[in-house]
C-alpha cells in the first residue's frame, strides 16, 4: 500500500497536463479544494482525496504515523465495516489503494462514473468517522511493524536508501523515512493516532481531484452533498518544516551486507524544488536528469560508462521537483564485474566533468524535448496520470496553473538552462556520496 516515490513519478515530471482537458476548480465553504477534469471517452472516474500531510508533518517523535494512517483509513468507521470500504469497489468492478509520501498521502478509487455519489459517501465518510478502536490499532500497528522488517530491515538497498537520506539532510526531516524509524513507530499509540487524525485528517487540509467522465456542476453538487457538512480542523499548524543550514562538506558512507547481490554506488545532492509561479530551475533539473542518466543507452552515463569503457551494466539519474521543500538529485552507478567501486566513482566523476567542460549536445537536448512532446500526447490517455499529476503538485504548493504551464516552460529550456543548474547543484559540498558493498 504504501509508495515512496523515488522513480514512480518520473513519469509524471515529465508528462504534463493534456491541455485539451477541461479543468474546473471550486474550493468549498469548509475550505475543501475541488479540482474536476473531465474525460468522456470512457464511463469511468478516478476519485483522489489528498492530504497535505507526510512524513515531514508529523509531530517529532512520531515518525511513520503519517504512513500508519494510511492503514488505519481502511479499518472502517462507525457503518462501514473494516475492509468493506474496498470490498465495495471490487464488487463494483473498481479498484482502490491509497500511498503515503513526504509531503502528503493520498486515497484513490477508480470506478464507473456512475458510482462516484457512492464513493464520495464512503470517502467523506472516513474522513470523519473513522473507528480508532484499540484493537484496530494495536492490529494495524503489528502490520505496519511487520511490513518495515520485510521491505526494509530484510533488504540491504533499503537500509542503504534510509542512510543516503539520513546523511543528506542536515536538520530537515526528508531525513526520516516515509515508513518511520522503528523505536518511534514502536511508541506510536492510539491517543496519538486520535490527535493526529483530529489535526490533519480535515476538509481544510484536502484536495479532492475528481477525473473522467463526469460533469463539474455534478461534482460540485456531490461534493458539497458529501464532504460539505464536513468541519475543518482547527489545530491545523502553519506548514512549516525545519531549514537546512549551507552543507559545506561533502559526505560519504559506506555500507556492506552478505545479502547485496550487486554492489553499486549512490550520489545525491541537495536540489531546489518547484516553486508556484518559479518553475524554471526545477524544469532544468529535469531535462539535466534525462540527458545524464534518463536513457541506458543514449544519456551521458550509458555512453561513456556501459559502451565507451564497459565500466558499468547500469547507469541512471533522477530527480524530482514535486516537493514542499529542498529535494534531490540522483545518479546511480552499478559496476560491470570485475570493476571496483573506485573506478566506478572515478569513471562517474570523469562523465560529469567532461559534461561540465563540454556543455550540453544540441542534438541530445533536441531528442529529449521530442520525448517530452510525446509524453504529452500519451499523458491524455490516463485520467488516472492526469489526476495523480494535478493532485501531487497542488498537495505540495503548486498551483492548477504551475501544472498547466510546465510542458512550455520545458520546452523553453535552453542548453545555457540546463548548464546553469548542474554547475548550481553538482557541487562536492551538496553531496551525499555512498556505497553498498557485499560484506568481506
Amino acid at each position: 500500500m504504501q509508495q515512496l516515490f523515488l522513480a514512480a513519478l518520473a513519469f509524471c515530471t515529465l508528462a504534463p497536463a493534456a491541455m485539451a482537458a477541461p479543468i474546473t476548480e471550486f474550493t468549498l465553504d469548509n475550505g475543501l479544494q475541488v479540482v474536476v477534469i473531465e474525460d468522456h471517452r470512457a464511463p469511468v472516474v478516478t476519485q483522489m482525496l489528498w492530504y497535505k500531510t507526510g512524513r515531514a508533518d508529523e509531530p517529532s517523535g512520531q515518525s511513520g504515523i503519517a504512513h500508519f494512517f494510511e492503514h488505519l483509513m481502511f479499518k472502517g468507521t462507525d457503518t462501514v465495516a473494516p475492509g468493506e470500504f474496498s470490498a465495495i469497489v471490487a464488487a463494483n468492478g473498481g479498484s482502490d489503494n491509497a500511498f503515503t509520501s513526504n509531503d502528503y498521502t493520498a486515497y484513490f478509487q477508480r470506478i464507473a462514473a456512475a458510482k462516484l455519489p457512492d464513493m464520495m459517501r464512503l470517502e467523506a465518510d472516513r474522513m470523519a468517522n473513522l473507528n480508532l478502536s484499540a484493537e484496530n490499532v494495536a492490529t494495524e500497528l503489528q502490520v505496519i511493524l511487520e511490513e518495515r522488517a520485510q521491505r526494509v530491515d530484510s533488504e540491504p538497498s533499503a537500509l542503504f536508501r534510509e542512510q543516503m537520506a539520513a546523511a543528506q539532510y542536515l536538520n530537515h526531516p526528508y531525513a526520516i523515512p516515509v515508513i518511520g524509524w522503528q523505536h518511534e513507530m514502536q511508541g506510536l499509540n492510539r491517543d496519538k493516532a486520535l490527535a493526529f487524525y483530529a489535526t490533519h485528517y480535515a476538509p481544510n487540509n484536502a484536495i479532492l481531484v475528481v477525473a473522467g467522465d463526469v460533469d463539474p456542476a455534478q461534482v460540485k453538487t456531490l461534493a458539497q452533498t458529501h464532504y460539505g457538512p464536513l468541519k475543518p480542523s482547527t489545530t491545523l499548524p502553519e506548514r512549516a518544516r525545519p531549514a537546512e543550514p549551507p552543507h559545506l562538506a561533502a559526505r560519504r558512507l559506506q555500507m556492506a551486507d552478505a545479502r547485496v547481490a550487486q554492489p553499486y554506488i549512490s550520489r545525491s545532492y541537495l536540489a531546489p524544488e518547484r516553486n508556484a509561479g518559479d518553475q524554471k530551475q526545477a524544469a532544468a533539473l529535469t531535462i539535466l536528469a534525462e540527458l545524464l542518466g534518463g536513457s541506458g543507452t543514449t544519456s551521458v552515463l550509458a555512453r561513456a560508462l556501459q559502451f565507451d569503457t564497459q565500466t558499468a551494466v547500469y547507469t541512471s539519474a533522477f530527480y524530482d521537483g514535486t516537493a514542499v521543500d529542498p529535494t534531490s538529485f540522483g545518479l546511480v552507478v552499478v559496476p560491470s564485474a570485475g570493476v571496483s567501486l573506485v573506478d566506478a566513482e572515478a569513471a562517474m566523476d570523469a562523465a560529469i566533468a567532461k559534461f561540465l567542460a563540454d556543455g550540453v549536445n544540441p542534438d541530445d537536448l533536441a531528442r529529449i524535448k521530442t520525448q517530452i512532446r510525446a509524453a504529452q500526447i500519451y499523458a491524455r490517455d490516463d485520467v488516472g496520470d492526469l489526476a495523480r499529476m494535478y493532485g501531487a503538485a497542488l498537495a505540495v504548493g503548486l498551483t492548477v496553473q504551475d501544472v498547466q504551464d510546465w510542458p512550455d516552460v520545458l520546452g523553453a529550456v535552453t542548453a545555457d538552462d540546463v548548464m546553469a543548474a548542474a554547475k548550481a547543484v553538482l557541487r562536492d559540498e551538496t553531496s551525499v556520496t555512498g556505497w553498498l558493498e557485499v560484506t568481506k
